[in-house]
């Protein structure tokens, strides 16, 4: 059976990790020395390798022979935990176990001793799903662990990890791989595995890992259909855009040609090219145009385009025009995971770019010149003798307030927020409604976690933004709950209407 390219390359000891020095020269120290913690916490983004160090120390501590405070992969501990043989080294995924009753059963478990290794050990992977109480239940093993248990807990999210917890384990951060490493490695497993790849195509492929190492490894995994890949072949298979159209759309951007951005868009997606990886090149590409503006001879240039054509059109634009089309493009991006028509939010975002920051919002309906006023009436002559006087009635008491939907105010509240996770919450209709009715702003969403975020994160930032759409003070109250849907003809218009560009009457 085949087996992954990240599985096949998983480093097996503590030298065969790239890039993270800094975390396995210390635990390789501690296992020579049995100066060991009882619980530590990996912190880091995708790929950098915390779990592979969590199962090479899960090794290390229980080795019969360990070789240099690595393990020697060859004794009967090292074999049956690598094979899942041995029960007393167990991985949970906290995604998926984060309730009380899961950590209540690990923990009346922890308590006896391991049957057939030195040390009982628990791999907690992204531990920062687990729920408040079972992050309380764990704290109580934490606070007074038995000797023979080894906690290790990786995250991707710090700041969602109780101080408590974390005050209680030893930290270690992981860092980004740097592109070198990336390209010595994905070097390596091609000449193991017998295939060809080209300089280009290698580094191709380490920018857009981002400093993850498995999806370096992944990316080139799904490349590998010949004995040679080139760039070409790394562009076709991953659906990018290439050098070339991204040349070519920059340059009908800079032109202000929204015929011909979107003709190109229209290409690329006719071509079967995925919208999101698009924005995410053309995000790349104006971040080195505008690195290379700045600072010509900096290295840190990500998008793959040569330096020449950098320069050409760094002369193009403006440093201010380039800031303001990240702006458009980070927004975008946020919002493309819950957008119903990827296209549209990507043709959205680059009419944006193309216009630039100062176009003013028109209505859908062109506005022209102002109407003539109408004729004036024609007067009667006065009359002579004053007309008796009717008494004035009396004034009718005030009507109540209108309630205003979501599709009346959600724009323009849209319109005074900048920040970006806060846009993409309020830009998908199947997520938030918001009502407003005598000065209090109701906003609904079906999601729990969303109306705790909207309470103790966004509230602040939506009651400013509405202060200000609406000329007026408001508050702010959060119902849970299901959304009744709109007509998709009004769901359109409401998500065009989120992008600030028209205005819908």
């Amino acid at each position: 059976m085949y087996k992954a390219l990240y599985r096949k390359y998983r480093p097996r000891g503590f030298s065969d990790v790239t890039g993270q020095e800094h975390i396995t020269e210390t635990l390789r120290r501690q296992i020579e020395t049995d100066r060991l913690s009882h619980a530590y916490l990996f912190v880091g983004t995708r790929g950098t390798g915390k779990t592979t160090c969590a199962k090479i120390l899960s090794r290390a501590v229980n080795c019969l022979a360990p070789e240099n405070g690595s393990p020697c992969n060859k004794c009967s501990a090292c074999l049956g935990i690598e094979d899942g043989s041995i029960l007393d080294v167990l991985e949970l995924d906290a995604a998926s176990n984060n309730s009380v009753d899961n950590v209540r059963a690990l923990r009346d478990e922890a308590i006896f001793s391991p049957a057939s290794v030195r040390k009982r050990v628990y791999i907690v992977d992204e531990v920062h799903m687990l729920s408040t109480a079972a992050f309380n239940a764990l704290l109580k093993i934490l606070e007074e662990p038995p000797e023979h248990i080894l906690f290790i807990l990786a995250t991707t999210e710090l700041h969602k990890v109780p101080e408590t917890i974390q005050s209680r384990c030893q930290k270690y951060s992981f860092k980004r791989l740097a592109s070198n490493s990336i390209i010595d490695r994905l070097n390596h497993i091609a000449v193991s595995e017998g295939l060809t790849l080209t300089d280009d195509a290698v580094q191709r492929l380490a920018s857009l890992a981002d400093g993850s190492m498995r999806d370096a490894v992944s990316l080139f995994d799904q490349c590998v259909s010949d004995k040679t890949i080139d760039l070409s072949h790394v562009e076709e298979t991953l659906g990018l855009a290439g050098k070339q159209k991204l040349m070519q759309i920059a340059t009908a951007m800079h032109s202000q040609d929204i015929g011909e951005t979107l003709r190109l868009l229209d290409e690329l997606y006719s071509d079967g090219k995925d919208m999101a990886a698009l924005l995410s090149e053309l995000t790349g590409l104006k971040r080195d145009i505008l690195i290379h503006k700045l600072t010509p001879d900096t290295a840190l240039l990500s998008s793959g385009v040569d330096i020449s054509s950098l320069t050409e059109l760094s002369e193009k634009f403006t440093s201010d025009r380039l800031l303001y089309n990240l702006e458009v493009f980070k927004d975008g991006l946020f919002g493309l995971s819950g957008a119903s028509s990827p296209r549209l939010a990507v043709e959205m975002c680059l009419i944006r770019a193309c216009v630039g920051e100062s176009a003013p919002n028109l209505p859908i309906e062109q506005q022209g010149a102002e109407a003539p006023p109408p004729p004036a009436e024609p007067q009667e002559p006065e009359s002579q003798e004053p007309e008796p006087q009717e008494p004035e009635p009396s004034p009718a008491p005030p009507k109540p307030p209108p309630t205003k939907t979501g599709d009346d105010i959600t724009g323009l509240i849209l319109r005074q927020i900048a920040d970006p996770p806060v846009r993409a919450l309020l830009s998908d209709s199947t997520k938030v409604r918001i009502t407003e009715n005598d000065n209090v702003l109701t906003i609904r969403t079906p999601d729990t976690f969303n109306a705790e975020m909207i309470r103790s994160e966004y509230k602040e930032i939506l009651m400013e933004a509405a202060s200000k759409a609406l000329g007026k003070k408001v508050t702010i109250e959060v119902e849970t709950g299901e959304i009744e849907s709109n007509s998709d003809k009004r769901s359109k218009l409401e998500s065009l209407s989120a992008f600030g560009v028209v205005d819908f009457e």
